[in-house]
């Protein structure tokens, strides 16, 4: 099934306690594609980068099977930038830097064979930007995930209101589910962001794994113990390309199956970190990402 994939396409500068990396590529769009490519074909991008942007990492990604015909390149711009520094706990990080430059005057221009795309991902990005997505499309796909973060609830809470109500499933934090429905219990939280609008909600806990709200139904996931984290950038995306590509390759929608696809976002997220930027991304099979879907079956198969 067809996938369309909307975000960022970036470089990064990342430190944390194993290391620092600069000038690597990341970006939501980046992570969201190359995770989902494992799974289904086609893989569209809708994104810009500027002309400083490495053609090799392009190649990558085409060589990924993604189709980069959404992918604007502005000649003499630079790239969005962001450098950011991990504390101890890798839990928790600093911003020291955000360039937004090709980002800054972004317009979404979604090509004609794009607009008929069967899945959609919205990846972190101006709430007021995906909604011009979603008003470029044909027909609503099967299915609408959308990815937000405290930023866009804090300066744009309406706008962000407006694209939910057009959203089927939304991933966030447990942090920023409790600002966006002003309620502590989680359980609470996802009553409210329900009649928001999406009927499913995926509320990421980091080390501590992804609790899966849907129509009354609830599912925990646990997150994978890892010898060592390296960097956890790109993790949230690379598990909304996971979970959105694996329902777009099974094409079901049912709770048994999104459980499934909660857990395949969530081995691909634990190969992500294991090195900066998108480096462990580029080195998977398919027998090493089902070897690690079913470590995560047995880490909590157990029988009454």
């Amino acid at each position: 099934m067809s996938l369309l994939a909307v975000g960022t396409v970036a470089f990064d500068d990342i430190e944390t306690p194993k290391g620092r990396a600069e000038g690597v590529v990341g970006g939501a769009c980046t992570y969201i594609s190359l995770a989902a490519s494992y799974f289904t074909a086609p893989v569209r991008i809708v994104s810009v980068v500027g002309d400083d942007f490495p053609e090799d990492a392009l190649e990558h990604l085409r060589g990924r099977g993604v189709d980069l015909e959404g992918l604007q390149i502005k000649q003499g711009e630079k790239s969005f930038f962001w450098a950011g520094r991990y504390h101890s706990n890798f839990n928790s990080r600093d911003t020291l830097d955000t360039q937004l430059n090709v980002l800054a005057d972004f317009n979404p221009i979604l090509p004609e064979s794009y607009r008929h795309s069967e899945y959609l991902m919205l990846g972190n990005l101006v709430p007021a930007l995906q909604m011009r997505v979603l008003d470029q499309l044909a027909h609503r796909p099967k299915l609408v995930v959308l990815d937000t973060m405290n930023f866009w609830m804090d300066i744009a809470m309406d706008d962000l209101k407006a694209v939910l109500g057009k959203v089927d499933v939304l991933t966030i934090n447990d942090e920023e589910a409790r600002q966006l429905s002003e309620e502590h219990s989680l359980l609470k939280a996802a009553q409210v962001i329900h009649e928001m609008g999406p009927k499913t909600l995926i509320i990421k806990k980091g080390e501590h794994g992804a609790l899966l709200f849907h129509q009354g139904e609830i599912f925990f996931a646990p997150a994978l113990p890892l010898a060592e984290v390296i960097d956890p950038t790109g993790a949230g995306d690379t598990f909304a390309g996971g979970f959105i590509g694996w329902l777009a390759k099974t094409d079901d929608l049912s709770f048994a199956n999104i459980k499934r696809a909660v857990i395949y976002g969530s081995a691909m997220a634990s190969f992500c970190v294991e090195a900066f930027s998108i480096e462990r991304l580029k080195t998977l099979t398919p027998a090493m990402i089902q070897t690690r879907v079913r470590q995560f079956a047995d880490l909590v198969h157990f029988q009454l």
